[in-house]
C-alpha cells in the first residue's frame, strides 16, 4: 500500500457514496457502492481475500470517491459510472445474447416480424421467445390465422398469399383502419394469453363446417387447431395467473457469482438467463447492482414483476427499478425463486472447474511469470519481433496479451524505414523508439512487461531507447531459442541472465505463445509485403498497370504465376480493359510471340 492510499484511508468520510479505484496509469479498473465508504474502502486493504480480490488490489494505485445522500443514490451513481468508464473489474454483462420477439409494425398496412432489437417505434412487441425456431412458429400461425400483409413492399398485383387467405391484398384492394385494429386487438389478446378463445372460435367453424358438408374447410380449421395446440402448449404452465415476471436466484463459490434469471411469460417458463462473474463485496449488493444493470439492457424489457430471495433487501431495487419486486416466503412462487437458486448453484460448480483452469492458463500465468521474474504480475504484455526475406523487405511485429490472453485488435505492423539491410538490432530500435514515442504522445497504456523475441543484444538496444532516450522504466526480457526453434529460455535483468521455470508450467506455456504468436504474426506481414513488392516489380512497366491495378490483379488471381499464366480473356475477367489486358499478356508472351 503506497503513501498516498494511506493517507486518504485516514480521511475517508462515514457516508454512503461510490469509490473508484485506479491503476498506475490513471485507468479506472473497478467501480463500487457502499453504505458506509470508510468501511468498505478500508476492507480491501485489511486481512485476507481470494485469489482475484488480491488481483484487483495488487493493482489498486490510487482512488476517488463520491459521497451521495443515499445508498439508492449510491447504486444510481455506480451503475453510471459503470458505464461510463466501462472497468474491466466490474461486471460484465456484454455477452451479445439476445432473444427473440415478435413484431406487430406501425404502418399503414402492418406487418408481423421477427425481431431481436427492441424499439421505440410505437410498434407492439411480445416475447422475448426462447429462440428464433419459437418465435417462427408463432409467427407461422399467426399468418395462417391473421390476414396482415407480408410483402416488404406492395407489390403491383396480388399474390399467392391472397389466394391462400393469408393476406387482404392492400396492394390493389383500399383496407380500412379499423379492419386493421381488429385484428392487432385479437393477435395482442392471443398473444396474451387468449389464444384459448381462438381455438374455442375455430372448434365451431369446424363444426359448422362438418354439418354443411364443407369437409376441406372442416379439415383446414382441425389443421390450425392442432397447430395452435403444438405451438402454445408446447411451455410447461409454471403459474396459474398467467402474469410475465423474472425470477432471480445466485450462488456463491470461491469469489464468484452465478446468477440464474427465469423468464415467465403468460404463465409459461420460457428461457433462462446464466451468467457467472467475479465478485469483490458482499454478495447481495453485487447482486442488487446485477439486477440494476440487467434492465439497463435494451432487449431485457421489464416485466410487471420480479421475484428475488428473501435474504436481499428489495426497497432499493424497487425505488431504483420503479417496478414491483417480490420475495416470496412460502408457496409455489418461493419455489420457484428456489429453483432458480439451486440451477445457479449447479451451474456454478458445474462451470468453476473449467473457470479455474482458463483462469490459471491466462491470469494465473501472469502472476506465475511476475514471480519468477520478481515483478509485479505482468497483465499487458508487449511482445516484438524482426523478419526479413534475406535481408530484403524487413518487418516489425508487435502483439499484445492482455491478462495472459491475445488482445488482437492491439496488434501493429510496422515497415521499417531508416533501418539498413541487415541491422536486425537498428531493426528493433527504430521500432521501439516508433513504438513508445507514439504511446507517449498519444497517452496509451504503458506495458507491464516487453517481450523481445531475441538475445540479450536486441534487448540492450531496446533497453537503450525505453530507458536512455525515452525516460521508462519498463521490465524488458529476451526469449531465446533452442536448436529446434521451440522456446528455450526466458532472459532477464542487468546483464540478462536466464530465468528459472518449469518448462511444463503455465508461466513458461505462456511465454511460449506469446513467441509463437509473435513471430507467426510477423512471417505473414512479411510474406504480404514480398507477395506485393514482387507483383510490383514484375508488372512495372506494363502500359496501364498501376498500382491499383496491381492490388486488382493480385486480389484476383492470387499469384505471379496464375497471371502469367492467364488468357487474355481470363485477364478481361478481372475487370481489366482489353487494351490493358493485351499489353499484360504480350508481356508475359515475349518468347513465344518472337517465335510464331
Amino acid at each position: 500500500m503506497n503513501e498516498t492510499i494511506q493517507n486518504k484511508l485516514a480521511i475517508l468520510p462515514d457516508e454512503p457514496g461510490c469509490y473508484l479505484m485506479k491503476d498506475r496509469q490513471g485507468t479506472i479498473i473497478y467501480v463500487g457502492k457502499a453504505k458506509i465508504l470508510k468501511n468498505r474502502v478500508r476492507s480491501y486493504f485489511t486481512g485476507s481475500h481470494d485469489g482475484k480480490t488480491q488481483l484487483l488490489v495488487s493493482e489498486i494505485e490510487d482512488f476517488e470517491y463520491i459521497v451521495t445522500s443515499s445508498e439508492l443514490e449510491a447504486l444510481i451513481l455506480e451503475l453510471n459510472l459503470i458505464k461510463l468508464h466501462d472497468p474491466k473489474y466490474n461486471i460484465m454483462l456484454t455477452d451479445d445474447k439476445s432473444y427473440p420477439y415478435i413484431k406487430i409494425t406501425n404502418e399503414k398496412h402492418p406487418r408481423i416480424l421477427i425481431t431481436r432489437k427492441v424499439k421505440k417505434d410505437k410498434a407492439k412487441y411480445f416475447g422475448p421467445y426462447p429462440n428464433a425456431g419459437a418465435a417462427n412458429e408463432t409467427r407461422k400461425l399467426l399468418d395462417r390465422l391473421y390476414p396482415l400483409r407480408k410483402c416488404m413492399k406492395l407489390p403491383n398485383k396480388v399474390c399467392l398469399y391472397y389466394h391462400l387467405g393469408q393476406c387482404l391484398a392492400p396492394c390493389v384492394k383500399e383496407i380500412e383502419e379499423h379492419v386493421y385494429d381488429d385484428m392487432i386487438e385479437e393477435i395482442t389478446k392471443f398473444l396474451n394469453g387468449g389464444f384459448e378463445d381462438v381455438k374455442k372460435e375455430l372448434q365451431q367453424k369446424m363444426l359448422d363446417a362438418a354439418e354443411n358438408l364443407e369437409f376441406e374447410r372442416a379439415k383446414e380449421y382441425r389443421d390450425q387447431i392442432a397447430h395452435i395446440e403444438t405451438v402454445m402448449q408446447k411451455q410447461k404452465i409454471v403459474s396459474g395467473d398467467l402474469s410475465n415476471r423474472d425470477i432471480f436466484g445466485y450462488a456463491v463459490e470461491k469469489g464468484w457469482m452465478c446468477v440464474q434469471v427465469f423468464f415467465v411469460r403468460q404463465g409459461k417458463l420460457i428461457e433462462r438467463d446464466v451468467s457467472i462473474f467475479p465478485i469483490y463485496r458482499e454478495p447481495e449488493e453485487e447482486f442488487q447492482t446485477f439486477i440494476g444493470r440487467f434492465y439497463d439492457i435494451p432487449e431485457h424489457i421489464k416485466p410487471k414483476e420480479i421475484f428475488i430471495p428473501t435474504n436481499v433487501e428489495k426497497s432499493l431495487l424497487e425505488n431504483y427499478l420503479q417496478m414491483k419486486v417480490v420475495t416470496p416466503k412460502r408457496g409455489s412462487k418461493k419455489e420457484l425463486v428456489d429453483l432458480a437458486t439451486k440451477n445457479a448453484q449447479i451451474a456454478i460448480r458445474e462451470k468453476f472447474q473449467l473457470i479455474e483452469r482458463q483462469e490459471e492458463r491466462t491470469v494465473g500465468a501472469c502472476l506465475e511469470l511476475g514471480n519468477a521474474m520478481n515483478i509485479a504480475p505482468p497483465l499487458r504484455i508487449e511482445a516484438f519481433d524482426n523478419s526479413h526475406m534475406h535481408g530484403a523487405d524487413t518487418v516489425s511485429a508487435m502483439v499484445v496479451f492482455i491478462d495472459g490472453k491475445p488482445a488482437k485488435k492491439e496488434y501493429r505492423k510496422y515497415k521499417l524505414r531508416e533501418t539498413a539491410k541487415h541491422d536486425d538490432y537498428g531493426a528493433m530500435q527504430e521500432v521501439i523508439r516508433r513504438r513508445y514515442s507514439r504511446v507517449l504522445k498519444e497517452n496509451l497504456p504503458l506495458p507491464d512487461l516487453i517481450i523481445i523475441d531475441g538475445g540479450k543484444g536486441q534487448m540492450e538496444v531496446a533497453r537503450e531507447v525505453i530507458e536512455d532516450e525515452l525516460g521508462l522504466f519498463i521490465p524488458i526480457a529476451g526469449l531465446a531459442k533452442d536448436d529446434k526453434h521451440n522456446t528455450s529460455q526466458l532472459l532477464y535483468g542487468e546483464p540478462p541472465i536466464p530465468v528459472e521455470m518449469k518448462r511444463t508450467s503455465d508461466g513458461f506455456y505462456l511465454l511460449q505463445r506469446i513467441q509463437d504468436e509473435v513471430h507467426r504474426f510477423a512471417i505473414t506481414f512479411l510474406r504480404q509485403q514480398h507477395q506485393t513488392n514482387a507483383i510490383q516489380s514484375v508488372l512495372d512497366g506494363i502500359e496501364g498497370v498501376g498500382p491499383k491495378r496491381k492490388q486488382q490483379l493480385l486480389k484476383h488471381f492470387g499469384s505471379i504465376k496464375k497471371i502469367k499464366e492467364s488468357s487474355v480473356e481470363q485477364l478481361m475477367e478481372a475487370h481489366i480493359p482489353s487494351s490493358t489486358a493485351m499489353a499484360i499478356y504480350n508481356h508475359f508472351h515475349k518468347d513465344t510471340l518472337s517465335k510464331e
